[in-house]
This record gives structure tokens, C-alpha cells and sequence, in this order.
């Protein structure tokens, strides 16, 4: 895993915040669900594109929660991290975290997805990128994330699903 020098400010691609959930789509063995097949097509596929359009981003969160579980799908989860940049937990996203759990825009007993929202936005990251559509890509809930990093100076990432940022460019565009 490449350290990130600070936040992502200056660069010349957009940064994609990769979230847990997206790392476990890419890695686990073929699913005979087939919402879940789906999901582990469309999770490879935008993956293979993935970091010649954005520059793919983590943090310690998404480290220690890939660690967890079967030891085998643990090692492939943090083999695919190994290419991606590490972000810092910053003092900022700490307070974030507490704005977001205060305010009710993450349950408590989901604080790690808080850290994944704040992370990415004390980094300025651009899109935070999840399966997760309990706690994070929840529409009931994207109001009030962006309230809470708003409340601490800070933009939120854009939340979407791997899906939401495939688009296809056409040969012949400008």
C-alpha cells in the first residue's frame, strides 16, 4: 500500500474512495445469489477500469475490517488493497466522525462506516465508492452526511456504487 503525502487536493485524476464492501465483492468466490453475482460482475469490472480514471484511495478502516473473516478471502482482500493509496486518519475526520454519530447520520453501532465517510472527506476525496446501502449510499441518509461534514468546514465525497461510475466515453467525444 502507497502512503498518501495529505489530501488529495492536487492531482490530476479524481479520487475514488474504495470502501470495504467493494473489496469483498472483488475478491469472494462466484455467488450463486444472483443479486450478489451481479454485484460481484459490475464490482470487477469497474475495478479493471478503475485506477486508469481515478486515483483509488483507502484507509486504516478499510485495512483492518479486510483483515477480518476467513483467513484465505482475507489475504485476496488485502492483496487488492496492496496497489491502492493509504489515506491518514486526521484530526479533522476524528471530529467528523463525532458529528456524524451526534447527528445521527451514522448509527453508532456503525462507527466504522463513519470513518470511511470522514476519512474521504478530510481528505477531499472525491467519491466514496460502497455496496454498502445500509449506512452509507442511503438516500434517507445522504442528507445528513453532508450536513455533518458541512458542519466542520469540509465537502462530502459524492457516495455511489461501483455502477454509478461506469460511464462509457464515446470514441468520437470531444
Amino acid at each position: 500500500m502507497t502512503q498518501s503525502p495529505g489530501p488529495m487536493a492536487s492531482r490530476s485524476r479524481p479520487t475514488a474512495y474504495v470502501e470495504t464492501s467493494v473489496v469483498s465483492y472483488l475478491t469472494a468466490r462466484p455467488s450463486r445469489d444472483v443479486v450478489v453475482a451481479g454485484r460481484q460482475a459490475v464490482t470487477r469490472e469497474w475495478w479493471a477500469r478503475a485506477s486508469r480514471r481515478f486515483h483509488l484511495v483507502h484507509s486504516s478502516v478499510v485495512v483492518e475490517e479486510a483483515r477480518g473473516g476467513d483467513p484465505v478471502a482475507a489475504a485476496a482482500r488485502l492483496a487488492a488493497l496492496d496497489a491502492v493509496t493509504l489515506l491518514p486518519v486526521t484530526g479533522d475526520a476524528t471530529r467528523v466522525v463525532r458529528t456524524l454519530l451526534a447527528e445521527n447520520a451514522v448509527p453508532r453501532q456503525a462507527e466504522p462506516d463513519a470513518y470511511h465517510i470522514a476519512i474521504a472527506a478530510a481528505n477531499r476525496v472525491d467519491y466514496l465508492v460502497t455496496w454498502n446501502l445500509r449506512h452509507i449510499a442511503n438516500a434517507v441518509m445522504r442528507g445528513r452526511i453532508a450536513a455533518a461534514c458541512q458542519a466542520r468546514g469540509l465537502q462530502p465525497p459524492v457516495i455511489c456504487l461501483p455502477s454509478e461510475l461506469m460511464e462509457e466515453v464515446a470514441d468520437d467525444a470531444p
